[in-house]
């Protein structure tokens, strides 16, 4: 079945809602595409768009519904590669794998694609083709996916450990009970106990009651703990002062968590 290409000036108005996603203003970019699809209802070419709108706003559930009507989009290629980061974030991980090498057998050379193969790969435990893809992310786009981070488990750890010691004794004091744990990826049950799941490129998780939520009538013994993730941290950070960096807010973020402040308390806190 056809359908009536966008205009000219309608691929002029798609390329700002892209321009406006890489500048990070996803409020703008929806508004501008909102207008679009006014004119065009249910347009292949622009539920692409919406679904690439949808997956910046952090909502990939919206994005699978918007590319069930985008099969005949112009670009099929792009369209498994959105379908595939929505199951990725929705933790469908078998079906983002087999999306995305459905846009790479379109189109082999897509450095985005073969980075995202990496990471599902490296969830399914997949661990020789996970380096594969990353090498070949690398080769095509270098100053884009540059080679990871070499920290060594040890050198990860002492970051940690200095990133708790900075925190403020007030808050310390609350980690005696509460342990920070150092994990490769965060495992699958983790992600999936949440409604909707939590995405797999998570930096860092506390698992358990908020200090606010708990009462005297607790059971002792299992106060939770702090989950930070190894290999996404190392994936995030381009050197080790951005990973110390980031360490050090990953453990504050959760941190706050732990003792149930929103982002006014943090500032009070030190936590910010």
């Amino acid at each position: 079945m056809s359908y009536d290409t966008l205009t000219e000036t309608e691929w002029e108005d798609v390329n700002q809602v892209y321009d406006l996603l890489e500048k990070g203003e996803v409020e703008r970019a929806r508004l501008r595409l909102d207008g679009l699809m006014q004119k065009r209802p249910d347009h292949p070419d622009l539920r692409i768009v919406d679904a690439a709108v949808c997956l910046d706003e952090g909502d990939p559930a919206r994005a699978l519904a918007a590319l069930k009507g985008a099969e005949r989009s112009a670009d099929p290629s792009l369209f498994f590669h959105l379908r595939a980061v929505a199951h990725f974030e929705m933790v469908h991980l078998e079906q983002a794998r087999d999306d995305a090498e459905r846009a790479l057998a379109i189109q082999p050379d897509l450095a985005d694609v073969h980075e995202l193969l990496s990471r599902i790969h490296e969830h399914l435990g997949h661990h020789e083709q996970a380096e594969e893809h990353a090498a070949e992310a690398q080769a095509l786009e270098p100053e884009v996916f540059g080679p990871p981070l070499d920290v060594s488990d040890e050198e990860f750890d002492a970051l940690v450990e200095q990133a708790v010691a900075k925190l403020p004794d007030e808050v310390r004091r609350h980690l005696d009970e509460v342990p920070v744990l150092v994990e490769a990826l965060p495992r699958h049950e983790v992600l999936t106990a949440e409604d909707p799941p939590l995405s797999p490129d998570l930096l860092g998780l506390f698992v358990g009651r908020h200090l606010l939520e708990r009462s005297h009538t607790d059971v002792p013994g299992v106060p939770g703990a702090i989950f930070l993730f190894r290999r996404n941290l190392l994936r995030a950070c381009g050197d080790r002062e951005e990973l110390e960096r980031e360490v050090r807010i990953t453990v504050q973020h959760e941190v706050g968590h732990l003792l149930g402040l929103d982002e006014d308390d943090l500032d009070r806190w030190g936590l910010a």
